[in-house]
């Protein structure tokens, strides 16, 4: 079956936070992380026929999802799932904040590696949390956890361990004994680890497996909750289904109790789609997978050609890490907005020194914004 990536759907004037962000403006939404892809046949079908029905009463426990999610886990992963592990919310987000507020208490910290997607070191901000951050370092063209600088600097207070694999904004996907090296620090430490693993379908570098770091072995699982979501591989991200596992009876019930009265059940249509994605949607994902990979490689080829810009090659996900440090741009979201660009901001990461361009788009999206790109610079100088 062949599916058109390349067909480019109007979003300017829609719902679309993304591209309505630069509504009547010139400026290609390249920021927030949500694809421009059509999501595939059979989650529309679901959608559909559950609609046809028309009535949208108070929706059941979503036992058949469960079912679904645990056989897709065992499946693509290796990892056998329990019923009783799984708790299902509208977002991963909502999840990282029940977590902060659910395994620590105001007087103690978490442990966040920087750059990480911005909700993470919110989650601690807004629950008047202390942060512990951990730098990433480039070694080998990935971006990896350097645990010896968090050796050095824990001060007893952390109690948990925020972990983002495939990490995002690096596009790193840790390998097994990274994970292990990550399992022995939380357990010298007495940590609770909380990993958002969101984008673990989404790995695009060949010969490379994502790990959830629940299924290392028994105490890892013991001393974790992950997070999966079928919303960025499918693009229904504005339907909001996620799933946390917590195998852990006493974390989970601690985490009920944060969530109760205050996040809601999932809707019925998100269930719907999350079953039919899931499901029914392998071979969509698989060719969604292999146009995101030319992508990636296009757009690392095409950076790396442009003096004073660099950026390594994402193992996972479709956002690119580039760094921007040799032209000193001072704001560099109003400067390329300028040139009609609109990236995430890498300071909203953690290092200001970087952007991040969603490379989740139709492939003359992608080369009317390099394009650009090499405009914006061209006639700027760089530090040498």
């Amino acid at each position: 079956m062949i599916f058109n990536f390349d067909n480019q759907i109007e979003r300017r004037h829609s719902d679309s936070i993304k591209w309505n962000k630069y509504k009547d403006k010139d400026i290609i939404p390249l920021w927030i992380a949500d694809t421009d892809f059509m999501s595939p046949k059979c989650i529309i079908d679901a959608i559909k026929k559950r609609a046809s029905h028309g009535v949208f009463g108070y929706g059941h426990k979503p036992t058949l999802l469960m079912d679904i999610f645990i056989d897709y886990v065992h499946e693509n992963f290796n990892w056998h799932l329990k019923h009783d592990w799984i708790v299902i919310l509208p977002g991963v987000v909502s999840g990282l904040n029940l977590a902060v507020r659910a395994f620590t208490i105001a007087n103690e910290n978490i442990i966040t590696p920087i750059p990480i997607y911005p909700p993470f070191r919110n989650s601690a901000i807004l629950a008047n949390r202390g942060q512990l951050n951990i730098p990433l370092v480039l070694k080998n063209k990935r971006w990896v956890l350097d645990l010896d600088i968090a050796r050095d600097k824990i001060t007893n207070k952390e109690k948990l361990l925020m972990l983002c694999n495939p990490q995002n904004p690096g596009g790193t996907v840790y390998r097994y004994t990274e994970l292990k090296e990550q399992l022995n620090f939380a357990q010298k430490n007495n940590l609770i680890v909380c990993s958002d693993e969101i984008h673990c379908d989404l790995i695009l570098e060949p010969g490379i497996k994502h790990i959830p770091f629940g299924s290392l072995n028994e105490d890892a699982a013991q001393r974790s909750i992950t997070f999966m979501s079928p919303s960025k591989s499918f693009n229904i991200a504005g339907l909001g289904t996620s799933i946390a596992i917590i195998p852990n009876k006493f974390l989970r019930k601690r985490f009920m109790r944060a969530r109760q009265a205050i996040v809601p059940e999932v809707n019925i249509l998100a269930i719907v789609a999350a079953e039919a994605a899931w499901l029914k949607g392998s071979k969509w994902l698989k060719s969604l997978i292999n146009y995101l990979r030319s992508n990636r490689d296009r757009l690392v080829h095409q950076i790396n050609l442009i003096q004073g810009l660099s950026m390594v090659s994402p193992e996972a996900t479709y956002l690119g890490w580039i760094d921007i440090s040799s032209f000193n741009i001072n704001d560099p979201v109003i400067y390329f907005e300028k040139h009609g660009l609109g990236f995430s901001p890498g300071i909203d990461f953690g290092d200001n020194n970087f952007i991040r361009f969603n490379f989740g788009c139709t492939r003359n999206t992608l080369d009317k914004a390099i394009k650009r790109l090499k405009s914006a610079l061209e006639n700027r100088n760089y530090i040498i």
